[in-house]
């Protein structure tokens, strides 16, 4: 008796010492005391100790206090637990549960399974997870909200959606978690129509469940539905946080809405969210892609921080725009600062070369990739190369960089490669590239377009005519023109030969008048002419 109180003593004395602790280095100096003091078998004292590794990320460190006592409890199995899975090491948690469960004295509770599932989320690995959810069956806890939360995210996550739409159906109480778990799942998995109906169903929707409408309708490449979503959520009275509107600015730059573009950069200068990175490079990205390289380069120029993504944006930006030399410039200067380009920063560069036609120093820096930087070239890099060389009429020589790739090439290389044969009048290279991509690619429409086209230009009408043929056969027709326009922040977009839209019939009489306009003006000059 007078030894257990003498041990709580000494653990009392311990605690407020190591709630001070901050560093590795002086918890290396607190264990050296309590291993004088023989105080490493307190369960107590070493799960604080996990807690201050956990935070540091000390997992080697942790492991090795854990390994050491004899008699491990429930919080002690809890905390090395949650400390793996925070740290990203899911199998090692999972092993860990798998240990503690042959403890005969010991049984899982509510705090062990939310990280043994997030584990499992993590692999992912649906027929572990059903196993897992059995046994939070088997020992009481499938009502802990928090609990089957965490399962229902679990199935989500391993992309078991039916699985965790049943959990959801049995939940006597569901919270906005559950509920924002389920949308994100339906739309990382393209199930964007499944995803509306349950956030229309929604009763109280969270700024979570706004932003994951808007970033999944953008993952999905539905762009106006996401500004939509956007706008909506505003007249809701919810105000857009920085997740948020890094969600919406995507969809701002594809769509080409550059006014509301520039209220997001206003409404995020004023919320002090510019001193966030991925803020400033949503924004840049957003301006390159509508038009505003100089407020792209603007807003670069007064980041207090930038990272690769920072400068690949606006390398990427300026090569788009023609600037060529100002993108290689920037390249130069970024290496100066001691930013280490990686293969964003490479599709830029090498899209600059190619937009400028600067062939030389393009083949010098993708050859310089891999030996100088160790960044491996990828198909896009090809890509680039072959768009430079077809360019400016090295047509051969992108045969023979095509023919030397350590990777399948994909459409948009065989692309590049029959629009250049088209440009320098290259029939039988250009064939080839054709019959590549209508292998890669059977109901693209472009393809036996351009092919078609290049037997035109050079006067080969049969082939023309068989080309046009095997169109009408497959019920191919050429994609219709498309523009986009946009006014008051909404964007609308305009198909040719489409008459379904309400402002069709206005559409059709201001052209009306303008044709009309027209016809007057060129009345007046030849009359200007006759006198």
């Amino acid at each position: 008796m007078a030894a257990r109180v003498g041990m709580r003593r000494l653990e009392d004395t311990f605690i407020p010492i190591l709630r001070k602790c901050n560093t590795t280095k002086f918890l290396k100096r607190i264990h050296a005391q309590m291993e004088k003091l023989s105080l490493l078998q307190s369960n107590f004292l070493v799960t604080k100790m996990l807690e201050i590794c956990d935070q540091s990320g000390e997992i080697d460190y942790a492991n090795s206090l854990f390994t050491r006592v004899d008699d491990p409890n429930i919080f002690l199995y809890n905390t090395m637990i949650r400390a793996y899975t925070r740290n990203h090491m899911y199998l090692s948690s999972i092993a860990l549960y798998q240990s503690m469960l042959r403890q005969l004295e010991i049984s899982p509770d509510r705090f062990t399974y939310p990280f043994v599932i997030r584990s499992i989320g993590g692999i992912p690995d649906v027929y572990l997870g059903k196993q897992i959810h059995g046994h939070v069956s088997k020992f009481g806890l499938i009502d802990n909200s928090i609990v089957k939360n965490s399962v229902l995210d679990m199935y989500v996550k391993c992309d078991a959606m039916a699985e965790a739409h049943k959990v959801f159906d049995e939940m006597s109480e569901r919270d906005v978690v559950s509920w924002n778990s389920l949308i994100s799942g339906y739309m990382r998995l393209g199930q964007v129509r499944k995803a509306r109906a349950m956030f229309d169903e929604m009763q109280s929707k969270s700024i979570v469940s706004w932003t994951a409408m808007i970033s999944g309708y953008t993952r999905n490449g539905r762009f106006g539905e996401a500004l939509e979503v956007f706008r909506a959520m505003q007249v809701a009275g919810v105000r857009p946080d920085w997740v948020s509107l890094v969600a919406a600015l995507p969809a701002c730059a594809q769509l080409g809405a550059l006014e509301l573009g520039r209220w997001i950069h206003f409404y995020a200068e004023r919320e002090g969210f510019l001193n966030r990175i991925i803020v400033c490079n949503a924004l840049i990205e957003m301006y390159t892609k509508c038009g505003g390289v100089g407020h792209a380069l603007q807003l670069f120029g007064a980041m207090a921080e930038r990272d690769v993504v920072s400068w690949s944006t606006v390398i990427a930006g300026l090569a788009n725009h023609g600037r060529a030399r100002e993108a290689i410039e920037l390249f130069d200067e970024m290496q100066s600062v001691g930013v280490k380009p990686n293969e964003i920063t490479f599709v830029g560069l090498l899209s600059a070369c190619s937009h400028a036609g600067l062939v030389e120093e393009g083949l010098r820096y993708f050859h310089s990739m891999r030996s100088v930087y160790g960044v491996e070239p990828g198909v896009e890099h090809y890509g680039c190369v072959v768009d430079l060389l077809g360019r400016t009429g090295h047509v051969d020589r992108a045969v023979e960089l095509i023919a030397g790739m350590r990777m399948r090439p994909d459409a948009a290389i065989w692309g590049s490669l029959l629009s250049a044969c088209r440009s320098h009048r290259d029939l039988e290279t250009g064939v080839v590239a054709a019959e590549r991509l209508l292998e890669l690619e059977p109901g693209d429409t472009g393809n036996l377009v351009l092919l078609a086209n290049i037997y035109a230009d050079l006067g080969k009408w049969g082939e023309v005519s068989r080309t046009r043929r095997a169109m009408r056969r497959t019920g191919t027709r050429k994609t219709p023109g498309c523009s986009l326009i946009e006014v008051d922040s909404v964007v609308e977009e305009f198909v040719a030969g489409d008459e379904s839209k309400a402002v069709s019939g206005e559409v059709f009489r201001v052209l009306g008048v303008l044709a009309l306009h027209q016809r007057k003006d060129l009345l007046d000059d030849v009359i200007l002419l006759e006198d």
